[in-house]
């Protein structure tokens, strides 16, 4: 039995108004998801906008069926609840029907997201040094400053400065939040490698000199990484992931870690720790030593 669509609907347009708030590359993985709940609205003969609670419970379970996991599915859930919500403040609905919808858990330990062992990022570092100025510049800015690819990509030559003693890189970040980060010896040395001693420009450039796009460093950075005996599949995001862990097994603290991964939430953060369930790490030594240190005899 089908529930009744709406007398009038504007699906198209609260998909582009939701839409609308984004740039890339979150545009994309957003009008990805989309469109997967598109196609099964056609299916079903069904409006996107006229679906209600029970219509999104079994998109979900069509999700199960299809086998996705279940990060996938949670994130195509929350990026449906985000259109709807906007669709309602817009006035397009006059209810979210994602609001009663329980969605997939993911517990952070089932998440297959690589992360780099120290030695790893230490080959991978060696490699891209032996393949070039900007294979090199590449692992630094995402390995040793953390930058997303997009913004490592965005990077050219003017945003380069000094600032207080440091040579300071300024990059637009995600949601166009703007953040100056000094640049430590290793990466100030694999940057002015890249520059190269030019006045201007984009920082990273193809062998045709022309400005490196999103796919071009993953490809650029999977091969460096096979170069360099990595047998599992290195992405950009995983030396982001990278960064962050080895930045809080180092000892930085969490406060700190949060400001230069330049999340506005640090529950972000910890999602990107993914040493976490490190034995030598765990609260227990520590208490275990205190107490027993209490003990006589």
């Amino acid at each position: 039995m089908s529930l009744p669509a709406l007398p009038e609907d504007h699906s198209s347009l609260a998909a582009a108004g939701f839409l609308a708030r984004y740039k890339e590359p979150t545009v994309s993985a957003y009008r990805t998801d989309l469109r997967d709940f598109w196609a099964w609205c056609v299916e079903q003969d069904l409006q996107p906008l006229s679906a209600r609670r029970p219509h999104i419970e079994l998109y979900i379970r069509s999700l199960e069926r299809r086998g996705l996991a279940a990060a996938t599915i949670r994130r195509r859930v929350s990026t449906l609840s985000g259109m709807f919500k906007y669709a309602v403040i817009d006035e397009l609905l006059t209810a979210d029907p994602t609001l009663a919808v329980e969605r997939p858990r993911v517990a952070w330990e089932g998440q297959r997201r690589t992360v780099l062992h120290p030695l790893e990022f230490a080959a991978v570092l060696t490699a891209a040094r032996r393949d070039g100025p900007t294979g090199h510049a590449l692992v630094a800015l995402l390995g040793m400053l953390g930058l997303r690819v997009s913004e490592a990509c965005s990077v050219h030559i003017c945003d380069l400065s000094y600032a207080a003693g440091y040579r300071v890189l300024h990059v637009m970040g995600k949601g166009s939040k703007p953040a100056d980060i000094p640049l430590p010896i290793p990466v100030l040395r694999a940057v002015e490698d890249a520059v190269a001693g030019r006045p201007d420009g984009p920082l990273l450039t193809t062998s045709t000199g022309k400005p490196m796009k999103r796919g071009a460093a993953a490809w650029m950075l999977s091969r460096i990484a096979r170069d360099a005996g990595v047998t599992t599949a290195v992405s950009p995001h995983a030396l982001r992931r990278t960064f962050c862990t080895a930045g809080l097994i180092s000892g930085v603290p969490l406060r700190d870690m949060q400001y230069a991964m330049r999340h506005s939430d640090a529950r972000t953060t910890m999602r990107y720790d993914m040493a976490r369930a490190n034995l030598d790490r765990h609260a227990a030594h520590n208490v275990a030593a205190y107490l027993a240190g209490m003990a006589v005899g």
